[in-house]
């Protein structure tokens, strides 16, 4: 654009003038540098040619006189030379084979000029030497005896050259003339272009007005045709191809005219053609539309399908699993106990198997929310292994925890999915080593103040896994060997599923394995640090120089608990086994405050007893680790203070030598006195409705063993009728029922019954998100899944039997439900964090406040994130969205005039906040209190 700009700046004259001139001057220039340097040169060789033509003869005539030393004939010879030249030659000399002046033609001042300054063997044909406005040129004197041709002596031997030398002669060839010449060549040259100039001058200027005049003419006329102005011509008698310019120009202005009516009738008909084009647009978007709507309805089908098969195949496991569990209360013999036992057995694997399928889908689709709450990563690591390490001992394999002391205990993340992957990881070692040992170890790769990376690899001794096959591994369905599947079993989806898992966390996984040699896989999580404190560790300062006598053969067992008593401070001594023990009994009387024992450190061959009292001695208290489930702890029960299972819980470790009381019974007795104690039932008036009648057989069995009183209804209405007339403590409410469902019922009953604030626990096989979402809309305050657990149902009944009546505040300004969840179902913990957001709301409302009154953009910003921080782990919903949409609003660039409507309606929640808190702090204080006590005990 800005060259098109430049170009008509200036005017057409001035073009013709500039492109008129500026060819032939260049031209000019160029021909005549050619021609007066083409001259330059041609006088350089002709005076060249010339001094070659004096000095060749001469040296061949100074021959004789220098063979024969007849110095004076040839001062004669070259002195009329010289002056036969004067104009040409300035001066000559002979030189002889030293390189000494030996005859000149007349005395000249600067004779030295003329000695050749290389060696005189290097001079064998005339050469050159320019020298300020001369020449210098030189020839070698030969003898005639070899007959020397000085034209071709190329061809001979260079020391034959050299011995028949006599000499050189040296002319000075004076270029006055020939530079004369030269610059009357360059001034002839200049005239010659300056003459052809001045005419082109001329022709330029004529035809400028020849040319130019009409043409600015015609460039008015078209300018009054561009306007509109269709009748405009141009008059006027031109020459050449101007008037056939004129011509065309006055032909188009008659075309324009007619095809002005022509281009508007083509306006009008593309007018017309789009609009039909946009007419078949908008059918096709109406079309896309539908499609969409079409894979909309698809996926909600597919929602449906799981959750209906969730449902289908849940609902008679329940029935399976629950009368399998209910009958092995039952009186039974050896045989009978081992068939029901492989039924409960078999359909907990199925039921993992579909757990499996469903989450596989969820993560197909898209589907799976992770959560982001706090939790404690010792503890969660801890419960995990404890469910696994039964597996462990059952196939006597050492099963090991070894994590990183410098890793936090406060994280958040979801720790169900964590717990999930590490299930998958471990089962699989454990499920593929025969012997050998299992390590768990977490490391601490990358960490500040508010994130971790942690890597954690589990490494086993088991059948390994060749090269060509890891590449399946994470492949869904997929193996390492197919044979695999028939001697262990699965599905082949929990490494995919895992994968995928570690994947959304934002970690990486992978696997190092041989065959035969065991495997190591590994993964890393990127996770945030929690600002509330998780996990109520006893102090291990008690510990800090305390002696500890460690009997542990095993090596990474060994290692670990070596690591775990050092870190507290611990004088360990560390022994493997009971011979070094004698050794250590009789180095001195020194007493332990503990001993840990392991059950493989003790001989076989000796008496357990015997050896432990040996311990018992040397020691205060004696904590006895048991490894395999053959262990006979009976026997040895009176000689140690107390048995735990191996691997040890950090936490149950901690707190056991933190305040070391001895058992009152052992592990075998109190699992035995827990099947025949009867179970001391609620006086609770329960109302359970279920359509399927096993399930209903089954809830209304499991309820009457812990519930005084128990009523069951098979249909939703009924369970609307009998909520009108009767009053119940709590409600289990089946979802999927005909005719009225358990989301309907439930919505009657809250609206007019006896039981508006009865606590309604929905009982369903439904497990994908949007079911638990929908239940917890619905106004249920609880979800126990099927197949429903003995445990999980007491839990939930010792959770809702002291439940507060929350009626005096909106569930949305402060969800108790919500906290728990975000808590991590940890009472005590969703307790402290709702009572330090209530701790901090007076300084944060008048932060807000002051930085509502001063229009303080940044100040809100802070005080707005870190309310929003606080909400996300303290269940109140309507606060949580107003300080997301606040935040999002200043950090887009909004001014806080812009969303002060927002932090007035903000301020005012806060204090509703604050009311409602604080009536479910001092209502739950003391239960969550008992609670603790209760589960301590």
């Amino acid at each position: 654009m800005n060259k098109a700009d430049n170009m008509t700046k200036y005017s057409l004259r001035s073009w013709v003038l500039v492109l008129a001139l500026a060819p032939t001057i260049l031209v000019g220039i160029l021909l005549g540098s050619y021609f007066t340097i083409n001259r330059f040169y041609e006088l350089e060789e002709t005076l060249i040619e010339q001094g070659g033509n004096i000095i060749e003869p001469l040296a061949i005539a100074a021959e004789i006189g220098l063979e024969k030393q007849d110095f004076e004939t040839t001062k004669k010879l070259i002195t009329a030379a010289q002056l036969n030249k004067s104009s040409l030659v300035q001066f000559i000399a002979i030189f002889d084979t030293e390189n000494r002046v030996i005859v000149t033609s007349h005395h000249y001042k600067d004779h030295e000029l003329m000695r050749y300054d290389q060696p005189l063997s290097s001079l064998m044909r005339t050469e050159l030497e320019q020298v300020g406005d001369s020449l210098i040129l030189r020839s070698p004197i030969f003898s005639s005896d070899h007959e020397l041709k000085l034209t071709n002596f190329d061809d001979r031997d260079s020391q034959q050259l050299s011995a028949a030398k006599l000499g050189y002669i040296a002319i000075l060839v004076n270029k006055e003339n020939s530079l004369l010449e030269q610059h009357r060549a360059a001034v002839a040259a200049f005239i010659i272009v300056l003459i052809g100039v001045q005419l082109n001058l001329l022709f330029t200027f004529r035809l400028v007005k020849n040319v130019t005049q009409p043409i600015t003419e015609m460039v008015r006329v078209v300018a009054k045709i561009r306007e509109g102005k269709l009748d405009t011509r141009v008059d006027g008698n031109l020459i050449g191809e101007l008037d056939l310019l004129k011509r065309g120009i006055n032909a188009m202005a008659s075309s324009l005219s007619e095809y002005h009516d022509e281009m508007q009738q083509n306006i009008d008909q593309a007018t017309s053609d789009l609009r039909e084009t946009l007419e078949q647009i908008e059918i096709q978007n109406v079309e896309l539309d539908l499609a969409k709507k079409r894979a909309l309805e698809a996926s909600r089908i597919k929602s449906e399908f799981l959750a209906n098969m969730s449902h289908e195949l849940r609902t008679p496991l329940n029935g399976v699993i629950g009368f399998a569990k209910q009958l092995l209360k039952t009186p039974l013999h050896t045989s009978q106990q081992d068939y029901i036992n492989t039924i409960e057995k078999s359909a907990t694997n199925l039921l993992e198997i579909i757990n499996d399928i469903l989450d596989f889908s969820k993560l197909e689709a898209g589907k799976l929310v992770l959560e982001n709450l706090p939790f404690a990563l010792r503890e969660l690591v801890g419960d995990t292994v404890t469910i696994l390490s039964n597996s462990a001992r059952e196939k006597d394999i050492e099963l090991v925890i070894d994590i990183d002391q410098s890793i936090p205990e406060a994280l958040c993340g979801d720790p169900m999915r964590i717990g999930q992957i590490l299930t998958n990881l471990i089962g699989n070692a454990i499920k593929f080593t025969d012997s050998g040992s299992v390590h768990l170890s977490l490391k601490l790769t990358d960490g500040t103040k508010d994130k971790v990376n942690i890597r954690c690899e589990i490494t086993d001794t088991g059948i390994g896994i060749a090269p060509q096959q890891q590449e399946i591994l994470f492949q869904a369905f997929g193996q390492a060997d197919s044979s695999i599947s028939r001697r262990f079993g699965g599905t082949g989806l929990g490494l995919i599923i895992t994968k995928r898992l570690v994947n959304r966390m934002g970690g990486q996984i992978g696997c190092n394995s041989k065959a035969n040699e065991g495997s190591t896989f590994w993964f890393t999580l990127p996770l945030e640090t929690s600002q509330y404190p998780v996990g109520h560790f006893l102090t291990p300062e008690k510990l800090l120089n305390r002696s500890i006598l460690l009997v542990e053969p095993r090596e990474l067992s060994n290692k670990a608990l070596l690591k775990q008593f050092q870190h507290w401070g611990m004088k360990t001594t560390n022994i493997g086994s009971m011979g070094q023990l004698a050794e250590c009994s009789l180095s001195g009387s020194k007493k332990y405050d503990y001993a840990v024992v392991s059950c493989k450190a003790l001989n076989p061959d000796e008496d357990s007893t015997e050896q432990l009292k040996s311990i018992k001695e040397l020691s205060q208290f004696v904590l006895y680790l048991v490894c395999t489930n053959e262990q006979d702890t009976h026997a040895i029960f009176d000689t140690v203070d107390k048995i735990l299972l191996a691997p040890v819980n950090e936490k149950v470790l901690a707190e056991t030598l933190i305040d070391p009381k001895p058992d009152t019974s052992s592990p075998h007795q109190l699992e035995e006195h827990t099947q025949v104690e009867p179970i001391a039932r609620e006086n609770l008036n329960v109302l359970a409705v279920d359509d399927n009648p096993a399930n209903l057989k089954l809830i209304d069995t499991l309820l009457k063993e812990l519930v005084s009183q128990v009523t069951v209804i098979d249909n939703g209405q009924g369970a609307v009728n009998i909520a009108q007339e009767r009053s119940f403590d709590l409600i289990f409410m089946d979802i999927q029922m005909p005719g009225t469902d358990g989301i309907s019922a439930t919505k009657q009953i809250r609206q007019h019954s006896l039981n508006r604030n009865t606590p309604i626990i929905a009982v369903t096989a439904h497990a994908i998100a949007e079911e638990r979402e929908m239940i917890q809309q619905s106004g249920m305050d609880g979800y126990l899944p099927k197949p429903i657990d003995e445990a999980a149902l007491k839990s939930v009944i010792n959770r809702w039997k002291t439940r507060p009546k929350f009626t005096h505040f909106d569930p949305f300004t402060l969800n108790w439900e919500l906290c728990l969840t975000q808590a991590n179902q940890k009472p005590d913990l969703a307790l402290d964090m709702l009572k330090m957001l209530v701790a901090s709301l007076p300084e944060t409302t008048d932060q807000i406040k002051q930085a509502l009154e001063e229009f303080n953009q940044e100040s809100m910003l802070a005080s707005v994130h870190k309310l929003h921080g606080a909400c996300c782990y303290c269940g109140v919903p309507t606060t949580q969205k107003l300080c997301q949409e606040i935040e999002s609003s200043l950090k887009r660039g909004s001014a806080v005039a812009d969303v002060e409507p927002e932090i007035l309606e903000l301020l005012d929640e806060l204090t509703k906040v604050e009311s409602a808190a604080n009536q479910v702090i001092s209502q739950l204080s003391t239960d969550v209190i008992d609670d603790n006590q209760t589960r301590l005990l």
